[in-house]
């Protein structure tokens, strides 16, 4: 085993969550996964096995100490990169049903033969989160949107709100000093629908404070957003 069993549970059980050996078992093989794999194809900067479980294992399953995933319910996982929080989400609740989107081909590659090696399901879409937003097969369908996004909040939610439907939550996974990006974000959020309900703040072990943000989705977004890349980033919403 390559990853550190008592750094993981210790640091779990903060969110409640108590791991079962399999579950840890899953865990290892992705992170075995991801080392070898980054060793051809830069999937991740953070390489060592302690700092996977602690800046993406932990951080991942952060959110299930803000939220109760039910049977059956949807999940789009923006931009989800080497499949984080999808992948760590779907390991501790293989009852949902998990959209995995990025714009980069070779990382749903890797996000496949993760599921196959895990047996477990979901589905990869290489695409663009802009162009998603505005396919009728994926609009306003999904009752979760997660993304672990850099980008300003009122940007990222012009690319996850319209992803979620009405009475849906997008979660939003950010470091600390949010509350400008808040402030900022506000006229956006009420824009494309949504409407903050939560701001969780916790302290991830060895990384300092993080924000899970739950906006809710109170009412449709308005057809023309989300708009190209582009406007979004050059002229966000104010």
């Amino acid at each position: 085993m390559i990853i550190s069993k008592e750094l993981f549970t210790k640091n779990v059980k903060d969110f409640n969550i108590d791991l079962k050996d399999v579950e840890i078992e899953m865990f290892d093989k992705y992170a075995q996964m991801l080392i070898d794999c980054n060793k051809k194809f830069n999937l991740t900067a953070i390489k060592e096995p302690d700092e996977i479980v602690l800046k993406h294992f932990v951080d991942s399953l952060s959110i299930m100490n803000t939220v109760e995933f039910c049977e059956g319910q949807t999940l789009i996982d923006v931009g989800t990169g080497a499949g984080f929080p999808g992948i760590p989400l779907l390991i501790m609740n293989p009852q949902l049903d998990i959209t995995f989107l990025d714009s980069t081909g070779k990382k749903l590659i890797f996000i496949e033969s993760v599921l196959d090696e895990l047996s477990l399901f979901g589905e990869t879409l290489n695409s663009r989160a802009e162009e998603v937003g505005q396919n009728p097969d994926y609009r306003e369908s999904f009752d979760f949107a997660t993304a672990r996004a850099v980008s300003e909040l009122r940007n990222i939610a012009e690319f996850c709100l319209p992803l979620v439907k009405k009475g849906g939550t997008f979660i939003a996974m950010k470091g600390s000093k949010v509350e400008e990006e808040i402030a900022q974000s506000e006229n956006a959020l009420k824009t494309l629908g949504g409407k903050i309900e939560n701001n969780f703040k916790f302290e991830l072990p060895s990384c300092g404070e993080r924000s899970i943000i739950h906006i809710k989705k109170i009412s449709q977004t308005p057809t023309k957003y989300p708009r190209n890349f582009s406007q979004i980033t050059k002229h966000p919403i104010r």
